[in-house]
């Protein structure tokens, strides 16, 4: 990655603005909309945007106070870049081309918009809200993430790319059924290096493992698509691991 994504928590939270006219105000409306306090005092503020004129040496001074600065159109003076957003609040998605071009992050915040439906901000608020019920039902975290990740799979009741209806009424359902630990394996093949010569299937069991079986001269390429919290073992031997073990090897 050229940046770590990281949302943050602005509520409250006062936020130095420099500069004036529609960028600035552009701002504004985003750390407003966030809940930031607007002010013109770098000494009460932790973060900076400047929509105004300025140069490494202003920024540096900024720097000096302990501020991390975005800058308008100058990605080379900015510490943060701001994404182009998709609000389905709580659920937020961002787009973010370090940078590199706005267009293309508008672009691909358009076709999301179009993709990603009015109702994904209940189904958030559901799920959080029956959160405490399914760690009742399901103590372990493989547990939870196997029923979570069924009820959200393409097709499956809680389909996150349909429209949702009656969210808590759907995961009440799926906790009345019954859950096993018991271990899963799948084995997948790699008939090359490149990741999006992976199948929708392949890239499913990787971002649901629990383990990752790593066999030799797996690409870092591909390891790159498997679930970051996943375990990672060299070979498969040794007792059966509980919850969705993958094991991964190169054609030889």
């Amino acid at each position: 990655m050229d940046q770590l994504p990281v949302f943050l928590n602005l509520r409250g939270m006062s936020v130095l603005l420099v500069g004036e006219g529609e960028a600035a105000e552009a701002k504004r409306r985003l750390i407003e909309g966030a809940g930031g306090l607007i002010t013109d005092d770098p000494d009460a503020a932790r973060i900076a945007f400047i929509a105004a004129e300025t140069s490494p040496a202003d920024v540096a001074v900024l720097h000096a106070q302990g501020l991390l600065v975005n800058v308008v159109d100058r990605p080379d003076l900015c510490d943060f870049t701001v994404p182009a957003i998709v609000d389905r609040s709580p659920v937020i998605v961002a787009i973010g081309t370090g940078g590199a071009s706005a267009t293309l992050a508008k672009a691909l915040r358009e076709r999301l918009e179009a993709l990603l439906p009015a109702s994904l901000g209940d189904l958030a608020r559901s799920i959080r809200a029956a959160r405490e019920r399914v760690t009742d039902a399901r103590p372990t975290a493989s547990g939870r993430r196997r029923f979570w990740d069924r009820l959200l799979a393409p097709g499956a009741a809680l389909d996150p790319l349909h429209e949702v209806s009656n969210a808590a009424a759907r995961i009440e359902t799926a906790l009345a059924l019954s859950d096993t630990d018991a271990a899963e394996r799948h084995e997948i093949v790699l008939m090359s290096d490149d990741p999006d010569d992976l199948t929708l299937r392949q890239l499913r069991l990787l971002s649901r493992a629990d383990t990752i079986v790593q066999g030799e001269n797996v690409p870092a390429a591909v390891l790159d698509r498997a679930r970051r919290d996943a375990v990672r073992v060299p070979d498969a031997s040794g007792a059966p691991r509980p919850g969705l073990t993958v094991i991964l090897r190169r054609l030889s």
